[in-house]
């Protein structure tokens, strides 16, 4: 280990004199901080910082130790020493973990060894790709080594045989499998469908294995949506999140505890929706995160076991931040990453019973020292429905309300992900309004954070009423005399995309540029070609071709964007990403196609090797340089 006097890891170069102000470039440098656990004796936070490389095109990790009550980090190399291992079983003989396996053959040199060059694929059934991976015919599965087997050559494969995944593709890790507290069996996730009906369903269920008989039972059989975050009380209790509706990715997301046979619904009466969840060192409490209003926040339930005592859920903290995940604790305080619309994540604690933050790592503290913030204003803006919607405005550095300045329209993806006081690398507020124009972001309908109605409303109504809570909110706030009306964008990714699509064609010349991101911009051809067509079925009401469904014909046609392309007159850049699988390299095609043969001034910037984000680094500094080039042409 070596003393770290000064933490200046993934900042050097980036320290500016204070007028300063954030650019793409300084962005990509900035260090990336995930909390890794807490160390054995509780008085340490082990975490690791990913530092982007532009000349090598990836990022580098270092790993550190910090003291719970603040001070100086440690560089450590050995860091997992530091750690509880939770993924070793009780007794210490097995090491729980997850192995890519070979089951079916769909490639041509499977099942044709002799035509060994081959590279057909052959499939009998959808999910043939997901997100940006053609199925090959492996898996991931999980299992069990030797403790210290690093290259899992001792695996005990607990789903052999089986054409499905756990941890879950694309997304799942570590968090879809634990073991049961005697460690005589493995709870995992899975969704066991192949084919067509994988992608038309949601429902996973936890499966329990037994180490000793090695048979497999289903603990989640009855319900039909996600269950997820298999976890066990410290009395031993299996805790879980779950969703009830098949085919609803953002249904309501709750905590149940399986109690003496019984499942309890801890949040079934809180009108939210959960993000992840751990119990308090007692068993009395579980603390949860949660959008709520423009924000993301620490919760806690109650857990009464089989008394009168009423469930009630309370919010603890309140602010202008995000708390974006829970690490543990440490005597009364609970260490979170938190981060704000001018910050990156670092590590905080938050005292429980003080209410005190503490902010513990300071990766980018003195590149933000050395550059001038945007300011971030909070309104609530009135919808032609009569309701109020939270609208985030963020204001450029230095900013002068005697000047007149640019403003882009934010529009958010999901449809229904939260927009909160997140730190994006590429949808980054800050840099925004750092090169000089305001951001409008408004909570339209379909967010997380401001009831369940809220957040549903969006489904099967794309081109309805969210439209016209997008209009408000840059009405409103271009009411103030330092926005210059002539000069309004509206940007945005996945359904933000869409959204962008869509406006082009109803705006009534607001807008002056518009940017799109991997938008849906053909409804019919989506839903031909996107892998999870539960989401397509789901808010678009399903198939095109059912003319007898309402629903889906008034989406195919009243809320699709081709349908409005004769009225574009407005430039467009349009962005898409290769292999992104689930809004497909054909919707953005089609749309530049429309705007280019209609004349009008129009841009396409594909990334080959990318799917539905940019991530490698270089790949993301021109996205950036071609974002902000675009505008300074078009505003």
């Amino acid at each position: 280990m070596k003393k770290l006097l000064l933490l200046t890891v993934s900042i050097m170069g980036l320290t500016a004199s204070a007028q300063q102000v954030m650019t793409p470039e300084m962005l990509w440098k900035l260090g990336r901080v995930s909390a890794l656990g807490i160390t054995k004796d509780g008085k340490s936070i082990v975490y690791k910082v990913s530092t982007p490389n532009m000349e090598e095109n990836k990022s580098a990790s270092k790993f550190y130790s910090i003291p719970v009550i603040g001070g100086t980090a440690t560089e450590v190399t050995d860091y997992a020493a530091l750690l509880n291992d939770k993924y070793l079983s009780a007794d210490g003989k097995w090491t729980l973990t997850s192995k890519e396996v070979k089951v079916e053959k769909v490639l041509g040199k499977d099942l044709y060894p002799e035509l060994d060059k081959s590279n057909a694929q052959v499939y009998n059934g959808l999910d043939y790709r997901h997100w940006d991976t053609w199925n090959d015919g492996t898996h991931n599965h999980v299992g069990y080594t030797k403790p210290g087997d690093k290259d899992k050559t001792s695996f005990v494969d607990i789903m052999p045989n089986e054409p499905y995944d756990s941890p879950q593709k694309p997304h799942g890790g570590e968090e879809d499998y634990t073991w049961s507290p005697d460690g005589k069996s493995i709870v995992y996730v899975c969704k066991k469908k192949a084919g067509t009906e994988y992608a038309t369903s949601t429902n996973t269920d936890l499966y329990e294995y037994n180490i000793e008989t090695k048979k497999t039972l289903n603990l989640t059989p009855g319900n039909p949506g996600y269950d997820t975050a298999p976890a066990y009380s410290p009395q031993g209790d299996l805790t879980w999140l779950q969703m009830k509706r098949d085919g609803y990715e953002a249904d309501k997301n709750d905590i149940i505890v399986r109690f003496k046979g019984i499942d309890m619904n801890l949040t079934a009466n809180w009108d939210g929706t959960v993000d992840s969840f751990t119990w308090s060192p007692d068993g009395k409490k579980i603390y949860f995160l949660a959008a709520t209003d423009g924000t993301k926040q620490l919760f806690e339930v109650n857990f009464p076991g089989m008394t009168k005592i009423a469930i009630t859920v309370r919010q603890l903290t309140d602010g202008v931040f995000d708390i974006n995940s829970i690490t543990g604790f440490s005597g009364d305080k609970i260490i979170v990453e938190r981060a704000d619309m001018n910050h990156a994540n670092e590590i905080f604690s938050y005292d429980l019973k003080k209410k005190k933050w503490a902010q513990l790592s300071k990766v980018n503290e003195a590149a933000y020292a050395g550059i001038a913030l945007s300011k971030t204003e909070k309104r609530y803006v009135t919808t032609t429905d009569g309701k109020k919607m939270l609208v985030w405005v963020v204001l450029p550095p230095n900013f002068d309300a005697k000047k007149k300045y640019p403003t882009l329209l934010y529009c958010q993806g999901g449809p229904q992900s939260a927009l909160t006081q997140f730190y994006s690398f590429r949808w980054n507020f800050q840099v925004m309004a750092a090169q000089g124009y305001i951001v409008v972001a408004p909570n339209r309908r379909g967010m997380p954070g401001h009831g369940v109605e809220w957040n549903e409303q969006i489904s099967k109504d794309w081109g309805g009423q969210v439209m016209d809570d997008y209009l408000s909110a840059i009405d409103d706030v271009a009411k103030e005399p330092y926005v210059d009306k002539a000069r309004l964008g509206a940007v945005g990714a996945s359904y933000g995309g869409y959204s962008v699509f869509y406006l082009a064609g109803i705006h009534n010349n607001r807008f002056k540029t518009f940017i799109s991101h991997c938008g849906v911009f053909n409804l019919q051809s989506m839903y031909g070609t996107t892998e999870e067509v539960f989401f397509t079925n789901w808010d678009s009401g399903g198939p095109y071709w059912e003319k007898n469904n309402a629903a889906a014909q008034k989406t195919y046609n009243q809320f699709n964007p081709i349908n409005n392309v004769d009225k574009w007159n407005t430039p467009i850049l349009v962005i898409q990403g290769g292999i992104d699988f689930r809004v497909p390299i054909g919707q953005g095609q089609e749309a530049f196609q429309a705007a280019q043969l209609r004349g009008i001034k129009s841009r396409f910037m594909l990334f080959p090797e990318e799917n539905h984000w940019v991530l490698k680094p270089q790949n993301a500094l021109v996205w950036q340089r071609e974002f902000f080039k675009w505008l300074k042409e078009t505003l």
